[in-house]
């Protein structure tokens, strides 16, 4: 079998994907079915009837829960194996994140366990310390945590003030500070936080619950997910061996900033599971509720509803197992016995950090968008707590806010592409360049009878890349390193960034699912990606006139929005049939499906 090409991060703004690069759900191996089929039975018979229970705070309950999730190897997935672990790849990591969700507010403690509550020791701890703490993690017998957030240190990480002083006898530092919004607090066994040694020196720490001078705060009350454990760590001069140091002194932000870029992308998979859990509620109540005669599923607004729905999963779904394929093959060239396998971790996940910011923006608000909906189709009863929607609109709120904010992640897209490019990692300016003096001679696009399935959808995406760039280029050349200040137009950026993106994404796994199982058999794929090329190029030309008019005035203004005018048009579709075809599809199922 041929080695599999690393691809750069970032570069797709830059370059035409091929098709067989991409991977799609339906690449899942056996294994990877398998545990959906293992996860799923598992959620059904043990985690459902126990809901109510878990929501009252039964945190006996929840480790015991744990415990059995461990024994099936759902806590051991990104463990090695020689550790306890089967060490299976980042798609059934991806899987585990995205049918652990359908379980309420359990869902954030499996989901923080193995995620931020193991990764710090699996990427960047030693072998003293895996063999110590990893075992028990794997099976659930030692549950996780991860303490970073303090009450002057949220977004702002950097900015955290607890201290680490170490002995006299060099043997170990103390601790001082107090921890905020920890999940898993109320009961985790194994703790990873952050201090500065020497005022200034961020260093990653594993504590154990019953080190002296830890005590923990009472549980918060949360508009959501009242089932997971939230609450704050105190620290008063809490005696950490030397030896549990995670990484290197001074170097805590790495294991930290790394982690949440993982914790990013994993978090767009419980997303788009959550997601297709409201569109199967959604469905099955529009095709029961009868209203003027007949089920509000056959009126036109309601089908409007659920294709938007489905379609917006549909890409969200197909962008975070695309980037699932991306860490699986950089991940597949790290020495995982090498000295520095650390920095060869924090490499490899740094690369796709501009992916994994789009990942979690892009699928926590396509979530939000769709628990609304859903409540919507509800009507009066979504608002009840007696009917499942009203759970799924307060438990994934806060998923606009977990793994750093939405808004802080919008600046981390922009932010790392620009610093990409002015490290030479990336050919981003040079290439905006070369756009912006070919941009004002190009043409409006029009289909064509050579386009073949989805080509005119394809140049569409082209069309919309060479617009970012575009725009990209003309922010460099007015601001300079003070555009990190404008954080507007950074903003916009982003969300033409994450429109190209998701388009990109659907249209790859359409185009793949066409080479291998036919138009026809693809036709779901196709209209989606159809419907979605044409919505989001409307929306790009909006944040694109936007980012102009912030940028100049009087005639250079009208210049560039008439530039913008001729190459952002197209032919558009009929979107009111393409909706209603994909609605039928998805009420016939009854379920999302594509």
């Amino acid at each position: 079998m041929a080695e599999k090409t690393v691809k750069r991060g970032s570069l797709f703004f830059m370059e035409e994907v091929p098709v067989a690069e991409v991977f799609t759900p339906e690449d899942f191996s056996e294994e990877h079915l398998m545990i959906i089929k293992t996860l799923e039975s598992f959620i059904k018979n043990e985690i459902v009837p126990n809901m109510d229970a878990l929501e009252r705070e039964d945190w006996d309950l929840t480790r015991r829960l744990m415990l059995q999730a461990g024994e099936l190897g759902f806590l051991g997935v990104d463990i090695e194996e020689e550790y306890g672990g089967s060490e299976l790849d980042h798609i059934a990591s991806l899987l585990v994140c995205e049918y652990s969700a359908l379980s309420g507010s359990w869902g954030p403690c499996l989901n923080d366990h193995t995620g931020i509550g193991s990764m710090p020791l699996v990427f960047f701890g030693n072998k003293a310390q895996k063999q110590k703490y990893l075992p028990a993690l794997a099976t659930g017998e030692k549950i996780g945590c991860y303490a970073l957030t303090e009450p002057e240190a949220g977004t702002d990480a950097m900015a955290i003030q607890t201290t680490a002083v170490l002995s006299p006898d060099g043997k170990y530092y103390k601790l001082s500070g107090t921890k905020q919004y920890v999940t898993n607090g109320g009961f985790a066994d194994i703790i990873f936080t952050y201090a500065k040694i020497d005022g200034d020196k961020m260093t990653a720490f594993i504590l154990e619950r019953d080190f002296e001078g830890i005590s923990f705060g009472a549980q918060e009350k949360k508009m959501g997910l009242r089932g997971s454990s939230t609450c704050s760590i105190f620290l008063d001069g809490v005696k950490v061996p030397v030896e549990n140091v995670v990484h290197e002194i001074g170097r805590g932000h790495i294991v930290a900033f790394n982690i949440l870029n993982l914790g990013r992308f994993k978090l767009g998979a419980g997303s788009v599971g959550v997601a297709k859990l409201a569109i199967e509620y959604s469905v099955g109540y529009s095709k029961e509720r009868v209203q003027f005669g007949k089920p509000i599923c056959q009126f036109g607004l309601i089908k409007h509803k659920i294709a938007e729905m489905a379609t917006k999963t549909y890409m969200a779904e197909s962008m975070v197992y695309r980037t699932g394929g991306l860490i699986d093959d950089i991940f597949a060239t790290v020495d995982r016995t090498a000295e520095d396998i650390g920095r060869q971790s924090a490499n490899s996940i740094f690369e796709y950090v501009v992916e994994c910011s789009i990942n979690k923006v892009y699928c926590s608000e396509i979530l939000d968008y769709v628990g609304d909906e859903a409540v919507q189709i509800y009507g009066g009863y979504g608002y009840c707590e007696e009917y499942p929607v009203e759970r799924i609109y307060r438990d994934n709120r806060i998923f606009r806010i977990f793994e750093g904010t939405n808004e802080i992640n919008r600046l981390l897209i922009i932010g790392q592409l620009v610093r990409k490019a002015l490290k030479n990692e990336i050919p981003l300016l040079t290439v905006a360049e070369k756009v912006r003096e070919e941009v004002p001679a190009m043409e409006p696009l029009s289909p064509s009878a050579d386009d073949g399935p989805l080509g005119y959808q394809r140049r569409l995406v082209e069309r919309a890349k060479k617009i970012f760039l575009f725009l990209c280029g003309g922010a460099a050349q007015k601001y300079g390193m003070a555009l990190e200040e404008e954080q507007e137009i950074l903003g916009l950026l982003s969300d033409i960034a994450q429109e190209i993106y998701a388009v990109e994404s659907g249209l790859l796994r359409a185009l793949k699912s066409i080479e291998s199982s036919g138009e026809q058999r693809s036709k779901m794929k196709i209209d989606m990606v159809r419907l979605y090329s044409n919505d989001a190029m409307v929306r790009i030309r909006g944040y694109a006139r936007q980012i102009l008019a912030a940028m100049e005035t009087g005639e250079a203004l009208d210049s560039q929005l008439a530039t913008l005018r001729k190459v952002s048009q197209f032919t558009p579709i009929n979107g009111v049939q393409l909706r209603r075809d994909i609605a039928d599809g998805i009420i016939e199922v009854g379920r999302y499906t594509c």
